[in-house]
């Protein structure tokens, strides 16, 4: 038996029925239907292309073929019985496949077929080779377009096959250099969908690819591609021409779309999965209400108004006004013909939806209303307020029927029984009480929460009632005996609310501990906990199927998720504020949120795929650094990762995990082979940049860390700290070396001497000291005038800037501990210094929105650089000093020229606020990272001109991102995508 060839065999013959069944959507194959098409060879060399993947180099390669063998066989077959033909009844096959019949086969597991389908189209696409050895780029694509309508790619979409996609872009990011071409012949489909309209699925295949593989598409020229029914979701197309493409049904949900062009495009049944947001209230949005046939929204605010809105084009139908403080609870009559609604003001008023007139305004309450409920009949209304009191109202007349004492303060919600024949109330006093309607007496004290109770449903049938707390609990009651049935714990903060599904077997709570948990009411047993959102939980509900779960938070962000499985299926972000409420529609296929923004937005639910694949920190990144030879990036974020990636393509190299907390700080070492990190868990570790395994985890201190670093042998670590000490660490063992306690003020600055045997500190106590690392011994004390608020070394340590709060910046030589200068800052104060590479300047940036250039041996001012719009938060030099880097509260890096002052560039792209930024060793590039969770790559062309992004990594947080977007004459949007469009920050 040749082993080997059977191998080769079953890996050809399981590429072909993967693809077979993939083509035919079927999971069984039968012999006779299936013809086999040998793709034998692998063309090894580059193909010659036109850019590289940053864009910046123009290559004109002549092209040698050189074959690759991938299988033995190189014949075409059609044959009764392709099993015997390929494997002479050897069974090896048993191993990937099954018989399930005369003739037909199944892979053991889908993952098998979606495996060889996508290997299939990968080798297919890879395999094709030009007529002749000697072209260039132009040549080139001329014979593969001619060629490109017979690749396999172009036989079906691929877009309800996101395994089969995940495949082909791990081979993307593969280095078996079998694959270098692929994501060049991906890109070459594309541009040959502009003048080949036979090639429509090949093209949107490879967009979506492309996209999946987090390839960055910005910047490009692809006017007139015909891309229909690709999946552009989250893609990063900022500056991207799009001119007369035909991008009929493509999505672009959460996609960046910042300054691309969609003159003239086909955009026929686009998708966005959003929708254009309802704006007009003056303050927060404190909640959200969908009419019975969710034909109508009412939401209501802080401002005291009440808007209702047409669900389907958005228009405003009514304002009720008469409220004087904020709206707190709007509720529908059973009937849907009238809105009551209370408010701080103390009324409850009563509006009629069909002509938008106040109907009634009942006045009782001597404080605040917390809640209001309307009976199933719809004759009666229960309010509670701040002032410990229930009133009864007949909703009628407007006049009150019933009043109930008993809280000795406020009441936070109050419930009718199904029937009419019990109220059940909760209130600050952390009871529950349960009150007979027809005497008015109470009825039942329940006892057993330890802090306020924030909400209490009943169960439909009268059974139960559920209650939550500030205690983090959630209890279950008997409502007939007020007997304590069950007690779910597990949340560790405050649980702002609950609520049941639709057939009340579960019941969902939400807190601030930023978990959602579902809990089986008959047993009390919590059966999920979903856990994602980065801050408080203001809102959850289930779907109307009780198959998901949709909530809000601070975070601002609304989030989908599987209630059987608690997995995170969707987080839709677009609110820049937090979101106060969130709410299914009856369908289940849309949801509706509302926000401290003062906008209302309708979402649509994802279609159960998700095709990105992004790398990228998943919260705010807070800072980037070069490694010392410029080849690698590292970056730390609030998602409590570190990761470090590649210069030349922005490609994850390793992914850091292990802190508990976030990641605040990270430096290379001085030979680029380790990362140090620190994290709010309180520890240091240190990484192997290579293997990506710990090498040391730094414990002993319960601080914030200001600043670290290795030592520049890399022995030891380095971190000073607010509370007065700078502490060594031996990088090796991980032990704490010393601890250098002298400074009466918090640490701002520490530096080792480039022997790594001296360190100089300086502190808010106004003075800088210099210690002896062998002898652990102070050797030097500088004081200074005013508290200190920060400082900075020269580049060979031998002098220290200094600003204070008497607004002077002070230049210090280190050994001798003379002042050189005072220099006077302006009346606004000082943020930043730092001193020019070779030490004769130093730069501050300024309280004043103003970075000044000063001359440190004469101590005058040589510039001031006027252009940011906020406060400068950091400025650096460029290695060879002739340009000055700067980056502003007003989210832009800004490059000036230090000999004529004048401003050279401003790079603008960050949705968010920018965190950091760092120059590489040459000065050619710079990284920048936001509290949009991206980090961006900024580079000259060929090294000369302005400065562009050359790649983008992460999904930018805001969502749906289109500012100074063109879309003229773009045909076929709808009037509400227009007014969407327009939102985003998009122009006609």
């Amino acid at each position: 038996m040749d082993m080997n060839k059977i191998k080769s065999t079953l890996r050809q013959y399981c590429l072909d029925l993967g693809f077979d069944m993939f083509q035919q959507g079927k999971q069984i194959a039968i012999e006779s239907e299936f013809q086999h098409q040998n793709n034998d060879k692998v063309w090894n060399k580059l193909d010659a292309i036109v850019e590289n993947e940053n864009k910046s180099v123009v290559v004109e390669e002549k092209i040698e073929i050189k074959p690759v063998d991938i299988v033995a066989s190189t014949s075409i077959v059609n044959t009764e019985d392709i099993w015997k033909k390929y494997f002479n009844g050897d069974s090896i096959a048993k191993y990937v496949l099954r018989r399930t019949g005369d003739k037909k086969y199944q892979f053991l597991h889908k993952s098998c077929q979606e495996y060889y389908a996508a290997q299939k189209i990968v080798l297919d696409t890879i395999s094709w080779m030009p007529a002749s050895f000697d072209l260039n780029d132009q040549e080139f694509q001329q014979q593969f377009e001619a060629y490109i309508h017979n690749l396999l790619i172009n036989f079906k979409l691929l877009n309800e096959e996101p395994e089969i996609i995940k495949f082909i872009c791990d081979r993307i990011r593969d280095t078996n250099p079998k694959f270098a071409n692929l994501k060049s012949r991906l890109f070459r489909i594309v541009e040959a969908s502009k003048t080949n309209d036979k090639i429509n699925i090949a093209a949107a295949n490879a967009i979506t690819i492309l996209n999946s593989a987090s390839v960055n598409m910005h910047y490009r020229d692809w006017s007139n591609i015909r891309i229909p029914h690709a999946i552009l979701d989250y893609a990063f197309l900022e500056g991207t021409n799009l001119k007369n493409a035909n991008l009929n049904q493509v999505s672009f949900y959460q996609a960046f779309l910042n300054n691309a062009n969609f003159t003239n495009a086909s955009v026929d049944r686009i998708y966005f999965g959003e929708h254009a947001y309802l704006k007009g209230h003056a303050d927060i949005v404190s909640g959200i209400s969908l009419s019975h046939d969710a034909s109508k929204i009412v939401s209501y605010s802080k401002d005291g108004t009440i808007r209702v809105w047409d669900a389907a084009s958005g228009k405003q139908l009514h304002l009720f006004q008469g409220h004087t403080r904020s709206v707190i609870v709007v509720r529908f009559t059973p009937d849907g013909s009238k809105l009551v609604s209370c408010s701080n003001d103390r009324t409850i008023r009563i509006w009629d939806m069909l002509s938008g007139k106040q109907l009634k305004k009942l006045r009782g309450h001597s404080d605040g209303i917390s809640s209001i409920h309307i009976s199933f009949d719809g004759s009666t209304l229960v309010s509670s307020s701040a002032d410990g009191r229930i009133l009864v109202w007949e909703l009628e007349s407007g006049k009150s029927i019933r009043e109930f004492e008993g809280h000795p303060v406020a009441i936070t919600a109050v419930k009718f029984s199904s029937d009419r024949s019990k109220i059940v109330s909760c209130s600050v006093d952390k009871t529950l009480r349960i009150w007979e309607f027809s005497s008015a007496k109470k009825f039942q004290i329940l006892e057993g929460h330890t802090g306020f109770v924030t909400d209490a449903v009943i169960l439909p049938d009268d059974s139960k009632i559920v209650s939550c707390s500030r205690d983090g609990t959630i209890r279950i009651w008997d409502l007939s005996s007020g007997k304590q049935l069950h007690v779910l714990q597990g949340h560790s903060n405050i649980v702002n609310g609950i609520q049941l599904s639709s057939d009340c077997s579960k019941v969902l709570s939400y807190s601030n501990d930023k978990t959602i948990r579902i809990w089986d009411i008959s047993s009390g047993k919590q059966l999920q906990i979903l856990d994602g959102h980065a801050r408080e939980v203001n809102s959850a509900q289930f779907s109307p199927d009780n198959s998901k779960v949709v909530s809000c938070s601070d975070d601002r962000s609304v989030r989908i998720w599987d209630a059987s499985s608690g997995k995170q299926l969707q987080v839709l972000e677009g609110h820049s504020e937090r979101v106060n409420g969130v709410q299914f529609f009856p369908s289940g296929t849309k949801i509706l949120s509302c926000s401290s923004d003062k906008t209302i937005r309708i979402w649509d639910v994802a279609l159960g795929r998700k095709m990105q694949l992004t790398d990228g920190h998943f919260e705010s990144v807070n800072e980037v650094h070069f490694s010392p030879d410029g080849s690698k990036i590292v970056s730390c974020s609030d998602d409590k990762t570190v990761r470090l990636w590649d210069v030349s393509s922005g490609r994850q190299l390793q992914l850091f995990e292990g802190h508990s907390g976030p990641v605040t700080r990270s430096r290379f070492s001085r030979d680029s082979s380790k990362v140090l990190s620190y994290s709010k868990d309180k520890t240091f570790r240190i990484w192997d940049i290579y293997s990506g395994k710990l090498l040391q985890i730094l414990e002993g201190y319960m601080s914030a860390v200001d600043g670290l670093q290795f030592s520049p042998d890399g022995s030891k670590v380095i971190a000073y700290y607010w509370n007065k000490s700078v502490r060594i660490w031996d990088a090796l063992s991980g032990r704490q070396y010393h601890i250098m306690r002298g400074h009466p003020g918090g640490v701002y600055s520490a530096e080792f001497f480039s022997d790594s045997l001296t360190i100089a500190s300086c502190s808010g106590d106004e003075t800088v000291q210099l210690w002896d690392l062998p002898s652990k011994k102070l050797i030097q004390s500088l004081k200074g005038q005013g508290e200190i608020r920060g400082a900075r070394f020269s580049s060979d340590v031998s002098k220290v800037v200094t600003f204070s709060d008497d607004k002077t910046i002070r230049l210090w030589d280190i050994l001798s501990g003379n002042q050189i200068q005072s220099l006077e800052g302006p009346s606004s104060g000082v943020n930043a210094v730092q001193f020019s590479p070779d030490g004769l300047k130093v730069v501050s940036c300024c309280l004043d929105k103003t970075i000044r250039l000063w001359d440190v041996l004469s101590g005058k001012q040589l510039h001031v650089f006027e252009g940011h719009s906020d406060v400068v938060k950091e400025a650096q030099f460029s290695p060879d000093g002739s340009k000055i880097f700067s980056r502003s509260g007003d989210n832009t890096i800004r490059i000036w020229d230090l000999s004529s002052g004048q401003q050279i560039q401003s790079l603008k792209g960050h949705a968010g606020s920018l965190y950091g930024m760092e120059i590489s060793p040459d000065g050619s590039k710079i990284v920048s990272c936001s509290n949009d969770r991206t980090i961006r790559l900024w580079s000259t062309v060929n090294g000369t001109g302005p400065m562009k992004c050359v790649w983008q990594v992460g999904v930018q947080c805001y969502g749906l991102s289109m500012k100074d977007s063109v879309w003229n004459n773009a045909n076929g949007l709808t009037p509400e995508q227009k007014l969407l469009v327009e939102q985003r920050g998009g122009n006609f």
